[in-house]
């Protein structure tokens, strides 16, 4: 007797597991934290020049991004960092016309090297100022048509591994270069990372936590398939981004199957979005997961004045409250009132302090989050068939 069959039932933690193992010794980014930052560091010293700008979009700078928001206000950086990653004509004019350009690093990213988006912007700036060796830094594919040019003109290069996906590459050359240059510490970032790797494949609190997180969303799918990333500081408007493409980009995919999967990533900030988005959460459909992040010590210890309103007498307790603390009120308001429902899936997670580990921690969390959800939906994380379907439709058209 022969027998074959595709039946797909729910798999265990065991074999995701094994899975993730597996994996490792083909997917790049979950080694990137072992590597060395020599290089990186090396080139960052050599750099004089005052403003660096990313050139780039997506995967090439949503990551870098992040960790800059985050850290940029608590730090005392030597150099500005700008994104130019949209073709918006209006932004791109706005914020060229903001930087001196005489005193510009160029760093130009793109993984296949044919970006229209990046190139588009990369012909403009060569239009404004002669982009050379000394002022243009390419990071890329080591034989995408990019690299040749960078070689062609004797400009500086660093490889994209062609193992390390875009919305997984920011802890390779795309994002710890362009912070290594404005003065971020770029191994606290990785031992940030580190940490969390050897947890999760020592199989202690990571392990546990991740995998019993992926299996309720990925079981519970049909019934909350949208998932809200809360985060208490508008320093993690750019994480909010991030996480938005690591997860549509990465879990809404096709199964083996031939089902259509996804899970909807939506990211908001407190105490903003108590004032919009948590109306729906509260009373809206149980669609929706939440996830809150808090940030335990902001570093800040901005008062609220005590200071007598006409009026407003009534509201006099909140004198002298540090603001750090009173967002964190309004956050842990905010987990109280949903866990009240008793019908809202929520989890917290508390940032010790706004520095290089606690950011770097969090975003390697999420990574490894991601491809254990893809290994439960039996999908594949890495690669983006549906948004490489729009750039050869948009490549048609521009060539027509």
């Amino acid at each position: 007797m022969k027998y074959q069959d595709n039946f797909n039932p729910s798999i265990s933690d065991a074999d995701v597991f094994n899975e993730i193992i597996k994996e490792k010794e083909n997917i790049g980014y979950y080694n990137l934290v072992h590597q060395d930052t020599k290089v990186f560091k090396e080139y960052a010293r050599s750099v004089k020049q005052t403003n660096i700008v990313v050139i780039g979009i997506g995967g090439s700078t949503l990551g870098t991004y992040a960790i800059y928001k985050f850290l940029k206000h608590s730090k005392t950086l030597s150099k500005q960092l700008y994104f130019l990653e949209t073709t918006d004509p209006i932004d791109i004019k706005s914020k060229v016309k903001a930087i001196d350009l005489e005193d510009t690093l160029f760093i130009v990213i793109s993984k296949s090297g044919t970006t229209i988006e990046t190139v588009s912007i990369f012909k403009y700036i060569n239009s404004l100022v002669k982009c050379d060796k000394n002022n243009t830094l390419v990071i890329t594919e080591n034989d995408s048509k990019l690299n040749f040019f960078a070689k062609t003109h004797n400009i500086k290069t660093f490889d994209i591994p062609k193992n390390v996906g875009g919305r997984f590459s920011v802890f390779s050359a795309v994002g710890l270069l362009p912070l290594a240059i404005v003065g971020i510490d770029i191994d606290e970032l990785l031992k940030g990372t580190k940490e969390v790797y050897n947890s999760f494949f020592q199989k202690k609190e990571y392990y546990s936590r991740l995998l019993k997180k992926a299996r309720f969303f990925v079981e519970y799918k049909n019934s909350f398939n949208i998932n809200v990333v809360f985060s208490y500081s508008s320093r993690l408007e750019g994480f909010n981004k991030w996480y938005i493409q690591l997860w549509g980009e990465s879990l809404g995919k096709v199964d083996i199957n031939s089902t259509n999967q996804g899970l909807t990533p939506i990211g908001i900030i407190g105490p903003i979005d108590q004032h919009s988005f948590l109306q729906l959460i509260v009373e809206g459909r149980r669609d929706k997961t939440v996830t809150v992040i808090k940030v335990d010590d902001f570093d800040n210890d901005l008062k609220i004045p005590h200071i007598k309103l006409d009026g407003l007498e009534e509201l006099d307790y909140i004198d002298n409250l540090e603001f750090s603390k009173l967002i964190n009120m309004q956050a842990d308001a905010t987990i109280e009132s949903i866990n009240n429902l008793n019908d809202i899936p929520c989890d917290v997670i508390t940032i010790d302090a706004v520095c290089e580990k606690s950011i770097a921690s969090l975003m390697y969390e999420y990574e490894l989050l991601t491809s254990v959800c893809a290994k439960f939906m039996y999908i594949n994380a890495y690669d983006q068939p549906g948004v490489e379907a729009g750039k050869i439709i948009l490549k048609e058209k521009l060539k027509n």
